[in-house]
């Protein structure tokens, strides 16, 4: 079972079906990132990734031909306990705020550009990179979690996009945080609403 923002390694280099043309770009051996859309028992939809923002590509793959699944845990778990000199900003937020997360006691992780380099080291970040979080709650933190979550996008060298999935959809906590309707990415497209967790 694979989830959105998984990392999947492909077993070689024909496993990743493209929607439209094969792009040039395309390194066959770099991880693909599960995507939401609904599919066919053993297919995920997955996107494939360049070293630059435009080269991005949909498409799917069988998990009878991937290799191995890193989750946005897996990545969390794998940071040096000793930044370099010479990280991105968007990893030193990252370095900065794995003890906040930790203390929360939630499943959380890297996603976007900065999961990605952690999970294969391509150079995928620039100085100006966001950090993009995942916090997997399937069910409704306390208000204090939450407002623990929220407090961790501020203050940061970067700007932090956390994002968290229920489960059922991932919406953006800044979004949850400003009130009103939020909207909910989901398998069959997105949904605006009143209460991410009563929505599925």
């Amino acid at each position: 079972m694979v989830a959105p923002h998984d990392l999947l390694l492909p077993r070689g280099p024909d496993a990743f079906r493209a929607a439209g043309p094969r792009p040039g770009w395309l390194d066959a051996r770099a991880p693909l990132v599960v995507r939401r859309e609904a599919t066919a028992s053993g297919i995920a939809a997955v996107g494939a990734r360049g070293l630059h923002r435009n080269e991005r590509c949909k498409g799917y793959v069988a998990l009878a031909d991937v290799a191995n699944v890193v989750t946005p845990r897996m990545l969390a778990q794998r940071l040096p306990a000793r930044p370099g000199d010479d990280i991105p900003p968007c990893i030193a937020a990252l370095h900065a705020l794995a003890p906040r997360l930790e203390a929360l006691d939630v499943d959380w992780g890297p996603a976007g550009g900065a999961g990605y380099w952690l999970a294969c080291g391509l150079a995928v970040l620039r100085a100006t990179s966001d950090l993009d979080l995942l916090v997997r709650l399937p069910r409704r933190p306390s208000d204090a979690t939450l407002a623990a979550l929220a407090a961790l996008l501020e203050g940061q060298p970067c700007r932090i996009d956390l994002q968290i999935d229920t489960g059922a959809g991932g919406f953006a906590l800044a979004e949850y945080v400003r009130g009103g309707g939020v909207l909910l990415k989901t398998d069959a497209g997105p949904r605006l609403v009143a209460d991410p967790w009563e929505a599925a």
